[in-house]
C-alpha cells in the first residue's frame, strides 16, 4: 500500500464547494502511478519499454464524507486482485482520519494492439512485481 497526500485544488470542487465525483478517479490515478513506481518501474516503462498497457476495464467509488477546497487529504492505493490477465486497485481517500470515499478500477493487461496479453507468461518480471505489491497487503 502507498499513500499519497494532497491538497483540494479550486478546480476540482463545484458550485457546492465541494469535490466533484470526477477528481477522485483523477486521484486513484495519482495514487496507482505512485504504487507502481514503489516496485521500481514507472507507468511509461511498462508501456514504453515493455509494449504493455493497462486499460480500465471496470470502476467505482463509494462516496462517504464531502472533500472541499484546501482540504488535505490522504490518498491510499493498494493492489487487490492479480491474475495473468487482470489487475485490480483499491483505493481510499482519507481527511483528518475519515473515510471520505474508497474505490477500485480494475485494468487488463494488453498489448499495443489493444489484444490481452498473459502477463506471467509474457512478461514474468513485471508479473511478479505486482505480485509482490499484492502480497504485501495480504
Amino acid at each position: 500500500m502507498i499513500e499519497t497526500d494532497l491538497v483540494v485544488r479550486y478546480a476540482e470542487t463545484d458550485k457546492m464547494g465541494i469535490v466533484h465525483h470526477s477528481n477522485y478517479f483523477v486521484w486513484f490515478e495519482v495514487a496507482r502511478t505512485e504504487l507502481i513506481k514503489k516496485v521500481g518501474i514507472s507507468y511509461s516503462e511498462i508501456e514504453n519499454n515493455l509494449g504493455v498497457y493497462l486499460p480500465l476495464i471496470s470502476c467505482g467509488c463509494e462516496f462517504k464524507k464531502p472533500c472541499f477546497y484546501e482540504e488535505r487529504v490522504k490518498v491510499s492505493a493498494r493492489v487487490n486482485n492479480l491474475t495473468p490477465v487482470r489487475i485490480k486497485f483499491y483505493y481510499e481517500v482519507v481527511k483528518d482520519h475519515v473515510v471520505c470515499a474508497i474505490g477500485y478500477t480494475e485494468h487488463a493487461f494488453v498489448d499495443k494492439n489493444f489484444r490481452p496479453i498473459n502477463l506471467e507468461k509474457k512478461h514474468k518480471e513485471l508479473f511478479n512485481l505486482f505480485k509482490t505489491l499484492l502480497e504485501e497487503d495480504m
